[in-house]
């Protein structure tokens, strides 16, 4: 059965090259960096995304930065491939395999949705090296399960959140109701009420498993958005993906705030937004991709999990907007507090 299914993602590889976001290439990089290993041209190494793809300015950007970094470091060739609304299990299987059989490796799937397809083709292709970012819920050989401590990240922009805050209201937009989002929900509310215990705080996520389609639906986002707004709130963490478009959109026709994710979206939102996008809460995906296929490209591909936190510099907020600035001290402060462990950060709302 292995060999039927290696010759029939092969036998279509051609024909759903199509859908890569980019094809194969590869950078004329010299050396790599000190203390990288040297750069090398016969490293393939494939990359699929969750819904939205490169160019959400968002988690599946986060994840394309790290990659064409080290694109540019090691001189690997890539092939970028993307999911789409409302697909299977499936066509996620189908995904990894064309890059598997293709002779890609390592082979990363960006995003939980991955899950069931990569512990299902990772046992197919067992010489060949998977990461996943945001799941851990499986384990394998050949698997790096890269996570991170987004409550720990969302905790800092929740007291940016509740100092920036005159009314007393602010809001949380989650993506899809799961428990990586809800991580994201008890570190902002908690952060929060270390500054004002009474803060209020409205919570809506846009849409619920098996519809991942709140991850790219800016209309919806503006929608929730726009009725937090209207209910009192004055600050809105959106953790939706692609969706946050939506939000900023509310946050300036409402003459208010809003707080972005995974990317510092002040850095790439639309002209007419900037001003309104406070901070952003930083994931290092970038991070965790480079450092993945540099361990591939040295020769020591990383397995089993890998937490990116604070102290690891895998989670934190921007900077960009100098409005931020008045609220930095007491952001910095708590920081400083969690990784120390005298803060203790709940994983769960």
């Amino acid at each position: 059965m292995r060999r039927v299914m290696k010759v029939a993602a092969l036998a279509v590889a051609g024909a759903l090259a199509l859908a890569a976001c980019g094809s194969s290439s590869s950078s004329g990089g010299g050396a790599g960096t000190s203390g990288s290993p040297a750069a090398t041209s016969n490293i393939k190494v494939g990359l699929a995304y969750d819904v939205g793809g490169r160019g959400d300015k968002s988690f599946n950007d986060a994840a394309a930065v790290g990659l064409d970094k080290a694109k540019t470091d090691f001189g690997i060739q890539t092939k970028e491939l993307s999911a789409v609304v409302g697909e299977t299990d499936a066509q996620k299987e189908e995904r990894l395999r064309l890059l598997a059989a293709g002779g890609y490796n390592p082979v990363i799937a960006v995003g939980f949705a991955y899950a069931t397809a990569t512990k299902k083709v990772a046992a197919e292709y067992p010489k060949v090296n998977f990461a996943i970012i945001d799941d851990s819920s499986f384990s394998a050989k050949n698997v790096a399960n890269l996570v991170f401590a987004e409550n720990e990240g969302s905790y800092l922009v929740g007291v940016i959140a509740a100092q920036a805050s005159k009314t007393g209201n602010i809001g949380y937009i989650g993506g899809v109701l799961t428990p990586l989002l809800q991580k994201f929900e008890a570190g902002y509310t908690a952060g929060a009420k270390s500054i004002n215990p009474s803060i209020k705080v409205q919570v809506k996520y846009l849409t619920q498993p098996p519809d991942f389609s709140g991850f790219n639906a800016p209309d919806k986002g503006q929608t929730a958005a726009q009725g937090m707004y209207d209910a009192g709130a004055d600050v809105v963490f959106a953790a939706a993906g692609g969706s946050g478009s939506g939000v900023f959109k509310a946050a300036k026709a409402s003459g208010k705030l809003a707080i972005g994710v995974d990317s510092d979206q002040y850095l790439t939102a639309s002209a007419d937004v900037k001003d309104v996008i406070l901070t952003s809460m930083i994931k290092r995906v970038d991070t965790a991709v480079y450092n993945f296929i540099k361990s591939a490209v040295g020769g020591s591909p990383l397995t089993g999990v890998q937490t990116f936190d604070l102290k690891k510099d895998g989670v934190g907020y921007s900077k960009s907007n100098s409005a931020v600035q008045p609220y930095e001290a007491k952001a910095d402060a708590a920081a400083e507090q969690i990784k120390s462990g005298a803060i203790t950060v709940p994983t769960t709302p």
